[in-house]
């Protein structure tokens, strides 16, 4: 048997072909099911005992060499074809063009990424949704401005169906479903019936935040607000917080930071005044507690809303807010993002 090991070492150096189909069937003869090699193999267990080690390791050095040769004719011949058809396999691969993140989606998963480090959950809801969730359960009044056919897309009068103007209506729903304490942020796509502009559309997108605990107060609102400012404008980044009103949230406030483009001087984009007004903010109405089954003599929570247009807007010192929707190759291929 290993004269007949020798043999086929033999065979192999020698083989020599011009076609790889030629390769192939050397292949299946030597190494196939049925080959001369494989058969080797199945006869081991009857080598004598004394002779299986010798036997084994000139086995496996012709397999070894086998394997070999067929590997460099098929290399060898694969080439040979190539050149022969006009490929030049040396020449650089062609540059493909990797596509980019549209920049409303960078800075939305840069803004979830901040506050899930500080514990944030994600929730997410309909975007048609009833008076119910994203108005009367908020503290809404009848007569308030923002039921007005001016500003909401209605679907369906009694009940009122209507596209959602912000994604409270998502909180409305976490605070039905869920028991304190609920910390949690809701982004989504929001629809307004607004004239479209440089600085507005009727489709634009929001982060609402929900934080609904024991003692939470207008301290824990402000100190989360800040760590968010410094976490996406930079470490030196201020807020500044003015007095406002919403009808889910006593007291409320707006949220502004420090101009990034003049580090606070006063510059064209800031109006010269060294603040930049990113997001609305305040503690939740009792009432709204109420209206969602939660104690207010027990719980106290904030929350806080922000436009992803306004802040990528910031970010990038874009001044039309329509370059957003355009789907223009030339605008969005300038934006790059890890997320």
């Amino acid at each position: 048997m290993l004269s007949k090991i020798d043999e086929l070492l033999r065979e192999t150096e020698t083989f020599l072909t011009t076609k790889i189909d030629d390769v192939e069937t050397f292949r299946i003869s030597m190494l196939g099911k049925k080959g001369k090699i494989t058969s080797l193999f199945n006869d081991f267990k009857n080598v004598p005992n004394e002779q299986k080690k010798e036997f084994g390791n000139k086995l496996n050095e012709l397999k070894n060499k086998a394997l070999d040769k067929i590997t460099e004719l098929k290399l060898q011949l694969e080439t040979e074809t190539n050149l022969a058809s006009g490929m030049d396999l040396t020449a650089p691969a062609a540059n493909i063009k990797i596509g980019t993140r549209h920049p409303l989606s960078i800075v939305r998963n840069e803004i979830i990424d901040i506050f899930k480090r500080i514990g944030f959950t994600i929730s997410e809801g309909p975007e048609i949704e009833d008076d119910w969730h994203v108005f009367s359960a908020l503290n809404f009044p009848e007569e308030h401005p923002a039921r007005d056919m001016q500003d909401t897309f209605f679907i369906e009068k009694n009940p009122d169906i209507l596209l959602r103007t912000h994604t409270s209506s998502v909180q409305t729903r976490v605070m039905e479903s869920q028991k304190p304490p609920i910390r949690t942020i809701s982004p989504g796509r929001v629809f307004r019936n607004e004239a479209i502009s440089a600085r507005a559309h009727c489709i634009f997108h929001q982060i609402e935040g929900l934080y609904i605990d024991k003692n939470v107060s207008f301290a824990d609102l402000k100190q989360t607000l800040l760590y968010f400012a410094q976490e996406f404008f930079g470490e030196n980044t201020k807020i500044r917080v003015r007095p406002s009103y919403f009808p889910f949230t006593e007291p409320s406030a707006e949220v502004d930071v420090t101009c990034s483009l003049c580090g606070g001087k006063g510059c064209n984009v800031c109006k010269h005044t060294g603040w930049l007004e990113i997001l609305g903010c305040g503690m939740v109405d009792p009432n709204v507690l109420e209206n969602n089954n939660i104690d207010s003599t027990k719980y106290t929570g904030f929350a806080f809303g922000m436009g992803v247009e306004r802040i990528t807007m910031l970010k990038y010192g874009i001044k039309d807010l329509r370059l957003f929707f355009e789907s223009d190759v030339r605008f969005l291929k300038q934006f790059k993002g890890s997320f």
